[in-house]
């Protein structure tokens, strides 16, 4: 049982990332892959890593899809953006993120209801998270936070208008 729904998971988590690469509009692309983030919760909760699957989900399909979408209305195209965000409202462009959403919601539902709570795997749990994140992987860590924040500093600075003054070019 445990087994199907790694494998479900686990195509999920494969057919939203290859959705959300190949979707032209940005937003498009967050929704697909905030279901990404979510499917790979769900497999750290499979595995046992129920610690992990929480933060997967709080911080990253939480935290930074909320700056990423920050980020994206920063950019403010204008009236373009309004155009697209009339798009955005129809049902059409819903259904994919939705079915996968409603597909890792039943597994949830299966995992809790029909195993009762039942051990997936080996319990990872939070002190050993911390010690990995903040021993060995600490230099990993800071990298990554570094290279968030010079991709949300060069996103403004490129999307930034241009002030022209008066009597200069």
């Amino acid at each position: 049982m445990a087994m199907t729904l790694f494998y479900i998971t686990s195509a999920v988590a494969v057919f939203a990332t290859v959705m959300m690469i190949t979707r032209l509009n940005a937003v498009h692309g967050l929704l697909y892959l905030i279901l990404s983030l979510l499917a790979v919760g769900v497999l750290f909760f499979l595995l046992g890593a129920h610690f992990a699957a929480v933060l997967e989900v709080i911080i990253y399909a939480g935290a930074i899809m909320v700056l990423f979408v920050f980020v994206i209305m920063m950019l403010n195209q204008g009236q373009k953006t309004i155009e697209q965000e009339r798009a955005w409202l129809q049902p059409g462009i819903w259904i994919g993120p939705s079915l996968l959403a409603l597909i890792l919601f039943i597994e949830m539902l299966v995992i809790v209801v029909l195993d009762g709570g039942a051990e997936t795997g080996h319990v990872v749990n939070a002190k050993q998270v911390g010690i990995a994140l903040y021993g060995p992987y600490l230099l990993t860590v800071e990298l990554a936070s570094i290279l968030l924040l010079a991709g949300l500093v060069g996103a403004y600075h490129l999307a930034k208008p241009i002030i022209k003054i008066e009597g200069k070019s």
